[in-house]
Order: C-alpha cells, then sequence, then structure tokens
C-alpha cells in the first residue's frame, strides 16, 4: 500500500488514442504545412493505480487531495494524495448489521460524513481518529450533502444543507471541537427547511448544490428521481452565518421552480463545471432516466437559472433495464458518462460520442465516478481496483466542432496559439459570409488569411464587388512587413486606381455625400504614414494615374504630401491662381521654388511678391533674384519697378548686403528712375572706397551716361581723382570745384594745382577778378604772383594793390623770421665750443683705497671707469654688467669690435693719459695705442659698454620689471641654496 496514487500501470488495458498520420502531406490550400512532428496524446488518458484492496471497495470520495474509501463492513482508509505512502485506516466500530451508504467530503477535505444504511451518520474530521456520531441525525437516510464553499473551514463546515431519502432538506452545521462539558456533540444544529416531492409523494433528494452568485445572491439546485428544483433568494449582508432558511422562506410563496422528465430510473445525479475554484459554475449536466439534460447556468435571467439547455437521448446501447448509467462527471466541453462496464465522453459542443472505454470483466462492475474539484483528476473504482483519468487540452479540437456550428469568434478563442488551425476558421468565415453576400465581412477575413492572393481577388472582381476587393486590399496591405516592399507597391497602386474608378464613377452619378466620403478615404489613404515611403517612391506612377483619370484636386493633394511643392506651384501658376501659388511658397519657405518661381509672379502681384521676399529675410539670396527683377524692370510696369526699387532697398538698408551686384542694381534702377535717390545714396555710401560696396567705374559710367554731374563729380572724389572731379565741377558750380580742392590734405603740390585751376577758371571763363582774389583767401598755399599770369593784359593794377601789399608784408616778415634763426644758431654754437674746452679740461680723484662697485676688489689693479655720478667699475667687470641688457645689435657690434680690437698690433706699450669723451660723463684709463684706428675701435667699445653708469642710467630702470635670477637658471640656484 505504500505506493499507491504513486505509481501507474500502463497496461494493457490504457487505451491510446492515437491518431494516424495523414498521407496528403504537403502545403494545403491555405498555404500552412499540414504537417505534425508528433503524435498527439489523446484528451482522456486512463492509469489505473497500483493498488490491491484487501477488502471490497463499498464507496469512495475525493476532495482537495483527500481520498478516503470504504473497505468492508466497517474501515475506512484515508489517504492524503500529498503523501501517498502514509494511509490512515479507522475502524468505524459498528456492531450490527448496517453498512455504508454513502461518502461525503466537504470542498476542503477535512470533513468526512459516513450515511450508514441504518439511517445514521457518522462524522470524521482529517485531523483526528475519532468517529463521532451524529446523534440529531439519527432516523434519515442521508442521501446528499450541500457543502458551505464559502464559509467552509477546517474546523467548521459552515451552514449546510442536508438531503434525505425522504425528500426533506436539513440545514446544519458541524464543528471539528470537543464542544462543551455537557454537549459534545458535533453537530450544532439540525433543522429541516424544506421538502421535495414528486407526483404528490415525497421523492429522495438525489443532489443538492449551494452556490454564491454575487455578495448575498445565493442559488441552491436540488434534484429527485425526475425533477430538478431551483431555488434562488438573497441573504441580508452579514447574516451569512445564520443559514439558508431565508432563501426557502422566499420561495414559499410561490410555486418552486423545476424541470420534470418523464422516466424515472430510481435515482439521478447533477454535476457542475467551474472554471476557477471557488467560482460560480458556468455549466450543468443531470443524468436521469430520459437522458442527460446539459446546459449553462445564469443567474441574470429571472425566470430561471438554466440557459441553452439541450437532451442527450441515451444512444441504443444503453438500456435502461440492464446497463443504466451510474455516474456522470462534467468538464469544459465533455460530459462523461459511467456505464456498468465502460465509459464514454460526450462533447457538449455537438452531442457527439468521442471517446469510449471498455473495462474488463475481471475488475468487477464499476461502482461510481467522482471529480475532485480541485485536482480535476476523475476518479473511478471498482470493488477490485482504482483508476483515474487525467484529462488533458480539452479545448484541442473544440475549434473545429465551432466551425462546424458556425461559431466563428469561439472558434478563433480557442486556436490562437495554433496558427494553421486559426487560417482554416478564417477561411472557412470568410466563405461563409461570402455565401452570404456580406462581401466586406468576408474581405477582412480572406485578408487573413494564408489563402492565394490571386484567387481571392479574382473571387471579388468576378463577383463584381469593388469596395469588397479594396477592403481586401487594405486589410492585406496592413498585416505586410516593411520589408516586403515589392508586395506594398503593387497594393498600393491597386488600391489608387480602385480609389480613382470610384470617385469617377460617383462623381458621374452626381452623389455628392458618398463622392466626398470616397475622396476624404481616399485622401486619407495617401497620407497615411505607413506607406508615405511606398508612395513616395512611386509617386510618378501614382501622378500618372491621377492625369489619366483627369483628377486634378487630388493630384494637388498629393503633391502637398509629398511634399512635391514644385508641381502644385506649377499647376497654381498654369490656372493663373498666382495668389494661391504664393501661398504655397510662403507657407514652406522653399528657397529653391521662390528662385524659380519668382519672375513669374513678380509679373503678376508684384507687390505680394516682394512682401514674401521681405518675410523671408536672410534665407532668401538677392543675387539669385536679380534676373527675375532685371527682366521686369526693363519691361514692367511702374508697380513692378517700384516694388524692385523696395526689395533692393530692403536688402542694402535692412539687411546690410554687400553683394557688388545688389548693390550696381540699385544704383541702376536710380540711375534711370529716381534721379534724387542715387545721389542721396552715394552720399550714403561712404567717401572711402573701403566703406563703398558698389563699383566705382560701373557707378561713374552710369552717371555720365544720364548726365548727373554731381554724383560724377562724388564718384571722382571717392576714386581720388582730384583733378578730374575738380575739371568736371567747374562746369556746374565754383563752389564744388573748392570742395573738392581741398581734399588733398597731404599732397600741398596738387592742392596747390587744383587752386590754381578754380583760379584759372574764375580770371579766364567768368572774368571776376574779385572772385579770383577771394580764391587767394580761400586757399593759403597761392599769392599773387601765382595768379597773375591768368589776368589779361588791361587788367589795372588798382585790383591787386591790395593783395601786393600783403604779399611783400609776408616777405618782410618772413626774411626776419630768418635773421632771428641765424643769430640763434650762432649764439647756441659758440655755447657749444666752450663746453667742449671745459669738458676736456675737467678730471676726478681716485683714492688708492677704492674699490670696483661690482666685484669689490680694489679699483687701481686693474684698468677702471670713473663716472661723474661716483660709481667706479673694472674693465672687465663693467663689461659683465652691461652685457646682459644690451640689444642683440649692440651685442653683435661688440663682438666685431672686440675681434677688430684684437686683431690690431700695438705700437707702444708706454701709459698715456686718459682720453676724455665727448659725452662727458665718462673716462677711461688704459693701455694706450699709437695707432689711429685701435684708438678709434676703443673709442667705439667706450661708446658701448660705458656710455652711462649701469647703476644709475637707463639700463638700470629699464631692468626694473626682469627677475634677479634668470629663469633659466632658476633651478640651477635654487638647488645651490639647499
Amino acid at each position: 500500500m505504500a505506493s499507491i496514487l504513486d505509481e501507474y500501470e500502463d497496461s494493457q488495458y490504457t487505451r491510446q488514442s492515437v491518431q494516424p498520420r495523414n498521407p496528403n502531406l504537403g502545403i494545403g490550400h491555405s498555404g500552412f504545412v499540414n504537417v505534425r512532428l508528433e503524435e498527439e496524446k489523446p484528451i482522456f488518458n486512463k492509469q489505473r493505480i497500483d493498488f490491491t484492496p484487501p477488502e471490497k471497495i463499498n464507496h469512495l470520495s475525493v476532495c482537495n487531495n483527500q481520498l478516503c474509501m470504504s473497505l468492508g463492513k466497517d474501515t475506512l482508509l484515508r489517504i492524503d494524495l500529498a503523501k501517498p505512502d502514509q494511509p490512515n485506516q479507522i475502524e468505524l466500530g459498528r456492531k450490527d448489521d448496517s453498512r455504508v451508504h454513502r461518502l461525503f467530503l466537504d470542498p476542503t477535505g477535512s470533513h468526512l460524513l459516513v450515511s450508514l444504511s441504518s439511517s445514521e451518520c457518522l462524522y470524521v474530521n482529517r485531523n483526528t481518529q475519532k468517529v463521532r456520531p451524529l446523534s440529531r441525525w439519527r432516523g434519515h437516510l442521508v442521501e446528499s450533502v450541500g457543502w458551505n464553499k464559502l464559509l467552509g473551514t477546517e474546523s467548521s463546515t459552515g451552514p449546510i444543507l442536508i438531503g434525505t431519502s425522504q425528500g426533506l432538506i436539513f440545514e446544519a452545521e458541524i464543528t471539528a471541537s470537543e464542544g462543551s462539558l455537557f454537549n459534545t456533540n458535533p453537530d450544532q444544529y439540525f433543522r429541516q427547511v424544506h421538502s421535495l416531492e414528486e407526483d404528490g409523494r415525497p421523492a429522495p433528494v438525489c443532489c443538492i448544490e449551494i452556490e454564491r452568485v454575487w455578495e448575498n445572491k445565493f442559488f441552491i439546485i436540488a434534484t429527485t428521481r425526475k425533477r430538478l428544483f431551483q431555488f434562488v433568494g438573497k441573504v441580508a449582508e452579514g447574516s451569512e452565518q445564520q443559514g439558508f432558511s431565508s432563501i426557502f422562506s422566499q420561495n414559499q410563496d410561490l410555486l418552486p421552480s423545476f424541470q420534470e422528465f418523464p422516466v424515472n430510473m430510481g435515482y439521478s445525479e447533477i454535476t457542475f463545471y467551474t472554471s476557477k475554484l471557488r467560482s460560480t459554475p458556468k455549466a450543468f449536466a443531470w443524468m436521469m432516466g430520459n437522458g442527460v439534460l446539459y446546459g449553462q447556468l445564469d443567474s441574470v435571467r429571472p425566470d430561471s437559472l438554466l440557459s441553452d439547455v439541450q437532451v442527450w437521448e441515451y444512444t441504443p446501447d444503453i438500456d435502461l433495464a440492464f446497463n443504466k448509467p451510474i455516474s456522470i462527471v462534467l468538464t469544459q466541453f465533455h460530459f462523461l458518462l459511467l456505464l456498468p462496464d465502460r465509459i464514454k465522453a460526450v462533447c457538449t459542443l455537438n452531442g457527439q460520442v468521442v471517446y469510449e472505454d471498455v473495462f474488463p470483466e475481471k475488475f468487477g462492475a464499476l461502482r461510481r465516478m467522482i471529480k475532485d474539484p480541485v485536482g480535476g483528476l476523475v476518479w473511478i473504482y471498482t470493488e477490485k481496483a482504482v483508476f483515474r483519468y487525467h484529462i488533458q487540452k480539452e479545448s484541442r479540437d473544440v475549434w473545429q466542432m465551432y466551425m462546424g456550428m458556425k461559431k466563428f469568434d469561439l472558434a478563433k478563442e480557442f486556436c490562437r496559439d495554433r496558427p494553421e488551425c486559426m487560417d482554416m476558421v478564417l477561411a472557412k468565415e470568410a466563405e461563409h459570409w461570402f455565401q452570404s453576400k456580406r462581401y466586406l465581412e468576408s474581405a477582412k477575413c480572406y485578408a487573413l488569411t494564408q489563402n492565394y492572393f490571386e484567387e481571392i481577388a479574382l473571387k471579388f472582381i468576378e463577383a463584381k464587388q469593388e469596395d469588397a476587393l479594396k477592403e481586401f486590399l487594405l486589410k492585406k496591405l496592413n498585416n505586410l512587413k516593411p520589408n516586403e516592399r515589392t508586395q506594398i507597391t503593387l497594393l498600393v497602386t491597386w488600391l489608387a486606381e480602385l480609389y480613382l474608378n470610384r470617385i469617377g464613377q460617383l462623381e458621374s452619378d452626381c452623389n455628392a455625400v458618398v463622392f466626398q466620403e470616397t475622396r476624404d478615404e481616399f485622401r486619407k489613404f495617401l497620407s497615411s504614414p505607413k506607406y508615405k515611403e511606398c508612395l513616395f517612391n512611386n509617386r510618378s506612377t501614382i501622378y500618372d494615374l491621377l492625369a489619366s483619370h483627369g483628377n486634378v484636386d487630388d493630384m494637388v493633394y498629393f503633391s502637398v504630401v509629398m511634399q512635391d511643392y514644385e508641381r502644385v506651384i506649377s499647376h497654381y501658376c498654369q490656372h493663373d491662381d498666382f495668389v494661391a501659388a504664393l501661398e504655397v511658397l510662403s507657407k514652406h519657405c522653399d528657397e529653391k521654388l521662390f528662385y524659380k518661381f519668382s519672375p513669374v509672379l513678380m509679373q503678376h502681384i508684384p507687390q505680394k511678391v516682394v512682401d514674401a521676399w521681405i518675410k523671408m529675410g536672410k534665407r532668401l539670396d538677392p543675387k539669385k533674384l536679380i534676373p527675375a527683377l532685371m527682366n521686369y524692370s526693363q519691361m514692367g510696369n511702374t508697380q513692378q519697378i517700384n516694388e524692385t526699387i523696395r526689395y533692393m532697398e530692403f536688402c542694402v538698408f535692412e539687411l546690410t548686403v554687400t553683394e557688388e551686384a545688389i548693390h550696381n542694381y540699385l544704383l541702376s534702377l536710380y540711375a534711370k528712375y529716381r534721379k534724387d535717390s542715387l545721389l542721396r545714396y552715394l552720399e550714403q555710401a561712404g567717401t572711402h572706397a573701403s566703406e563703398i560696396h558698389y563699383d566705382l567705374k560701373y557707378a561713374l559710367r552710369l552717371c555720365a551716361e544720364h548726365g548727373y554731374t554731381k554724383a560724377c563729380v562724388l564718384v571722382y572724389k571717392i576714386m581720388e581723382l582730384y583733378e578730374e572731379a575738380v575739371d568736371l565741377a567747374l562746369q556746374e558750380d565754383v563752389d564744388l570745384a573748392k570742395s573738392c580742392a581741398d581734399l588733398p590734405d597731404d599732397d600741398e603740390e596738387l592742392r596747390k594745382k587744383l587752386w590754381l585751376k578754380i583760379a584759372k577758371h574764375v580770371v579766364q571763363e567768368e572774368k571776376d577778378v574779385k572772385k579770383a582774389m577771394n580764391c587767394l583767401s580761400s586757399c593759403d598755399l597761392l599769392k599773387i604772383e601765382d595768379i597773375l599770369p591768368f589776368f589779361p593784359d588791361f587788367v589795372t593794377i588798382d585790383h591787386f594793390k591790395e593783395a601786393i601789399c600783403i604779399s611783400l608784408e609776408e616777405y618782410n616778415q618772413h626774411i626776419e623770421e630768418l635773421k632771428q634763426e641765424m643769430e640763434e644758431a650762432t649764439e647756441s654754437a659758440k655755447r657749444i665750443r666752450e663746453d667742449i674746452q671745459e669738458m676736456r679740461n675737467k678730471y676726478g680723484v681716485v683714492d688708492s683705497q677704492e674699490k670696483c662697485a661690482s666685484c669689490d676688489f680694489p679699483l687701481l689693479n686693474r684698468p677702471f671707469y670713473l663716472f661723474l655720478c661716483g660709481h667706479m667699475f673694472h674693465y672687465d667687470c663693467l663689461f659683465q654688467e652691461v652685457t646682459p641688457h644690451l640689444t642683440t645689435f649692440k651685442l653683435s657690434r661688440l663682438e666685431e669690435l672686440q675681434k677688430k680690437l684684437s686683431a690690431a698690433t700695438p705700437s707702444s706699450k708706454s701709459r698715456h693719459r686718459p682720453t676724455p669723451k665727448e659725452e662727458g660723463d665718462t673716462a677711461s684709463l688704459g693701455k694706450g695705442s699709437a695707432g689711429t684706428s685701435r684708438e678709434q675701435i676703443k673709442s667705439d667699445i667706450d661708446d658701448i659698454i660705458a656710455s652711462e653708469c649701469v647703476y644709475c642710467g637707463e639700463l638700470m630702470i629699464r631692468s626694473i620689471d626682469k627677475p634677479f635670477i634668470d629663469p633659466d637658471k632658476f633651478e640651477e640656484e635654487k638647488s645651490s641654496w639647499l
């Protein structure tokens, strides 16, 4: 017994429902390969438990993995299926001849009721070995128990319902506790709440079930041999513990709702299917004399809980006289019917027997079948053996049944993870809708299948259902992957053709509403982001289709969607809708399109075009707009010319464009149409060539061609051609010429020449002597003698008397200034000679104890220098002090002089008196040299190194910002101090 329910026998009696392979393998009509890689396991898989009972099995009950069986007369065997090797055996301790009539195990597997044939009832709790009699129940043969799934626990059953063989329904509650000193009974109470009858007489309550619908609403189903009763009522909130008597009392005023069948086979059994544990049952199956009544439970219906009921009549091999059904179990899609020697599985969808298993006679007659609501296993037992069924993948073939019933939504629900089955369902559904002439629904389904595309398309074409074909193509297009470019291109092009055909038909039929809806749908298709890439790559084909149908409006719309604004603008221009063309241009701000279409638009709407240009600002290159402007400024009307000038002024003055072409063009417009603006522009542009952005020669030629003398003079002035400016200005105005003559400030000769031109013009051309005299006062470079040659001989001196006198006075004043300068120069030379003589006689006294200011050694040991400030240096010490401060040029000069000094040969080694220097601030003592060149070299060296005291002169001042230690030698000096 240690191996009970743990080891299984794959005996010869186990039925293997293996389906044979389909010989017609290959690619099916749907496009899926119809081949199974492995054999499918049967839905109902029987396994015999390796268990030989010591006595005959009378009854068996299983719930929540707890198995209880009655053996022989007085033995009760309990097994926890989680620990099958630890069975528990209890002796009931009955000495009379009573036997076990029924076993009832609650949903928790904790409370076991043993109904005895002597109309007694025993109670056994899972956690104890004690068998406790239920004294209040004595005298009633218990046929059924309705357990309380809501309030039942391991220690208490909660209020439950008891059905007896006399048709009475009692309410009771059992607790596992021992009770008080005076009340040791486990049953807390036992009271009758209702009774059931058949044909006016009490009938045994074969089954009873309690279920809660929601919150405080319950229903109770009870069955007798021929009737099925329904009780529905509400229990006050919080009073569930008080029992279900209120539900029966609520139905006393009304006749109980029941289903009745004529045939009585002596008993009946009802079973329920629950999708989830502790949830409300969804379906039921009632085994009775006429067959099996099965259907759905609908708690919302006011008249009955039962809905969609059907009666499965027993097959001819079931004879109620000899082999009537014993028990029934309901699963999701089948009910299992237990017969004395076999089990049958009937599909609840179509009523067909899908499985039948015959048991051998050696195990004895089949006794009963039980389903564990928690584990889902189905148990069957005989007097000698125990079997159990695993039900797996029950919904595997359900989709075919729903498909045959034309319940396609349910069929699809049960083959979501099987694409080959889903495809068959969709194809069947599509065919069904097609036959029903519901072509749109058919197209939607066909689009989801793998059927041949060409076949389906031809099917709709032959039926002349363009809308359905369009729907099919749209759905098919949505299902394509982005990398299937060829298929996408084909479908998009075909759909465009279908849309255009439909639009053309509706337009000719004058159906405005449908026409607009179809057009909106077509435009939505054209603007769909999903097909944008395909439409863009094949836009020329779409354009050809639109053109072939003469659909101009949609062509424009498609061009906008494709951002092909050039085509849109061209269309508007061809239809003389220039304002619309400009609106498109302005909206999308494409510079290239502005350059291309501005010539046409400028011809018709110049003001709006210029406004758009100005709004674009610096995004447009004005130089690229010049061809259009020049074209229409030459042949256009006044408005076009004015708008051209307005835009050019905007470019020059607002955008500060410096392109020479722009300024030259504006200059030409001013020269042709606005003379006043020309001179003002030239004046504002600047007076120096570096400030000018137009071509000066081009401007001069323009002004000359149009006879603008002042403008030409202004250009000459900017070009610094002052002679030409004065010559031209004299033709216009003498004052203008005078303003030009004063411009060359740094060239007095040219300035005098220009003024002479003006004077000559005044004297010879205007013959105005007074004005000529004014020229003398206007220019300080002109003298009377410079302009006298210009006067004719007949002019009297009276006209020049004042000017001549002024000139003579200036000459006398100049002569006096020269005399004064000569006297000052003579006096200065005299003082210099005296200073030189004085320096020659100057000397200094050096004490024998004096030391060098640099090395602090006795001064007289080596040649030295004495400065007027009192500092004294050895020759070599002064050389070292001065050299770092000399410039590169002086250093190279000093090296050159030293080389020359070394090369010169001294003629005598006698001492000479020191030679005073011309600066007067130094004296030198050293070895004399008879050669003049040697003395000169030494003098030059002294000029470099002894021109001033190194401590008091400018060298010291210039070195004030230099560091005391050379940066290059800082680290070396630093390390020497460590």
